[in-house]
């Protein structure tokens, strides 16, 4: 395998370890019921996150690699879009979803001696956190179609 082939290998492997738990986190957080299973589902997706990070940063150099080794530099309006669309991401998830899901593991930890009943606070800020969530996930779909299809 030459190196294109295998930076072509990585840099999707990476884009697995962000897209996977990109859709696996929120529904294992939205499938728990009391919260002791809210408290095991956070421990579980705080450890997943590490998969985005080492991913993400995996991605942006094999992208660059493979920018410079083709010579395509900027000069695709699709590889353009990409990386205006991943930034959005970054945005969306460090600035809007991260702080309001900090706030979330708070008010878990505090209400995890007060029983059984997932907090109604609880509730009001996932249903804030959805909409986040999923224009997230829809802008990886949109980002993984431009980099199969790349139509334009």
């Amino acid at each position: 395998m030459n190196l294109f082939g295998l930076l072509l290998v990585l840099h999707i492997l990476a884009s697995i370890a962000i897209i996977g738990p990109a859709f696996v986190m929120p529904i294992i957080r939205r499938s728990a019921r009391t919260v002791g299973q809210l408290h095991f589902a956070f421990g579980i997706t705080t450890k997943l996150a590490i998969m985005p990070k080492i991913g993400g940063t995996v991605l942006i150099l094999t992208g660059v690699s493979l920018m410079i080794i083709t010579k395509m530099g900027l000069s695709q309006m699709w590889l353009n879009v990409s990386i205006l669309l991943s930034l959005l991401i970054v945005v969306m998830i460090d600035g809007w979803i991260e702080p309001r899901m900090k706030k979330i593991i708070k008010i878990i930890s505090e209400s995890q001696d007060q029983g059984n009943e997932i907090p109604a606070e609880f509730g009001l800020l996932i249903k804030k956190i959805v909409p986040i969530e999923t224009a997230a996930q829809l802008l990886m779909i949109a980002i993984l179609v431009l980099m199969v299809v790349k139509p334009f």
